[in-house]
């Protein structure tokens, strides 16, 4: 794999029929690491294009390199007439435009303007260097070189390091048609995970059993401890060794009718670029108070992606439910002990309490850079010692105060 934020070097070395292109990637703190590409240079000069096997790997905020580097008789073309072109597929057959190049001539598209620039590491070098990666840059793309004749092109997977969640709204399980389990990974600060990403999930010990929606159109559901309400013992529609069996796997319903049929959601989330912090106020908040308390913070209340991305990539761990923005109750572990929830890592869910529930506190979201207006603490009270409603304080004038 080659990873983010690695300087990208490339040499080659040509023979007369065959070339060896070595990648050297330099990961920090780690022994450099190199990719051999072997290219087959043709006797007509046709245009080559190789790029390297596997997939790059980065993260949400991070920039990377998709590799990507052309061969042909440049004596007798030039490489100005050469044009590079960038694609993400979006389907098997269905591409949206990255970026092209026509000699000094560029352009970058959508949401790619302002990201996207080629690497320009020598003659040959089609590398696409990509900054701010976003969670909706994950996938396949195509690089593609032409001449005036002749034309080829190459394929690079863009994975991106995170984890899997399953989501259900407040309205209960198996609510959600797919386009609705799109907007609700959106909603909480995430994507449809793709099948290679719940399959990693379920290899790294993720256990559940609701069927979801992946972002290809279909339903699956990963199963780590293998029992009779969760598919059965035996194997049949699992990817996992033995087809499931006792050692579990990923139950498959294939590919769904997306408009009509309703299951919850599997989603992935990467990086946050934030903070997310636990804030216990003086007394127990209902579901109200919880915006107001992480306001007075400088911050939001969590979404339920941002949770699961501080437990797991910021080992949050915290033995107390809170409030998230979805109006769910949670809290992660990320060291297993008996009195708070079990013996697996995780982030516990109490479902959706009662709005007028008081808990002992909620999960907020600071942004990068974002100030803390009160960071000697807080607390709650009445401002002038004001808020009488009728002889007794009124709940809406209760606001947070530093203390």
């Amino acid at each position: 794999m080659v990873r983010a934020g690695a300087a990208l070097g490339a040499g080659a070395l040509w023979a007369a029929t065959w070339g060896l292109l070595l990648l050297s990637v330099p990961v920090a703190g780690q022994r450099s690491s190199k990719k051999v590409v072997h290219v087959l240079e043709g006797e007509s000069g046709s245009v080559v294009v190789q790029t390297a096997p596997g997939q790059v790997v980065t993260h949400r905020g991070g920039t990377i390199a998709l590799p990507c580097r052309y061969h042909y008789e440049a004596a007798a073309h030039g490489h100005d007439g050469v044009r590079l072109k960038w694609t993400k597929v979006v389907d098997p057959l269905a591409f949206t435009d990255v970026f092209v190049a026509l000699g000094p001539q560029h352009r970058a598209f959508g949401s790619y303007r302002g990201r996207a620039e080629l690497q320009n590491d020598g003659p040959g070098d089609a590398s696409l260097v990509l900054r701010n990666v976003t969670l909706q840059d994950y996938g396949r793309y195509e690089c593609e070189v032409t001449n005036e004749l002749e034309d080829d092109a190459g394929m690079v997977k863009l994975d991106l390091e995170g984890v899997v969640f399953p989501y259900h709204p407040r309205g209960g399980r198996y609510k959600l048609t797919f386009p609705e389990a799109q907007r609700a990974c959106a909603e909480q600060d995430g994507i449809l995970a793709s099948a290679e990403q719940l399959h990693a999930a379920w290899r790294g010990g993720l256990d559940w059993c609701n069927a979801g929606w992946l972002r290809d159109g279909s339903v699956q559901y990963p199963v780590s401890r293998p029992r009779e309400p969760c598919g059965g013992l035996g194997g049949t529609g699992s990817a996992g060794p033995d087809g499931g069996g006792v050692h579990g796997g990923v139950r498959n319903y294939g590919y769904r009718h997306n408009a009509g049929e309703r299951y919850d959601a599997f989603c992935f989330t990467s990086n946050l670029p934030g903070h997310v912090f636990f804030l216990k106020p003086l007394r127990p908040v209902p579901f109200a108070g919880a915006a107001r308390a992480c306001a007075a913070r400088g911050a939001a209340v969590a979404k339920v992606g941002q949770l699961f991305a501080a437990w797991k990539l910021q080992l949050l761990d915290r033995c107390t439910a809170g409030w998230l923005a979805d109006g769910s109750a949670r809290y992660p572990i990320v060291n297993p002990r008996a009195r708070c929830g079990g013996l697996r890592p995780g982030v516990r869910s109490l479902g959706f309490p009662d709005s007028s529930r008081r808990l002992f506190g909620v999960y907020c979201y600071r942004a990068p850079g974002a100030p803390d207006p009160a960071p000697g603490g807080w607390g709650w009270g009445w401002a002038g010692g004001g808020g009488w409603a009728g002889g007794a304080r009124d709940p809406a004038a209760w606001t947070p105060l530093r203390v």
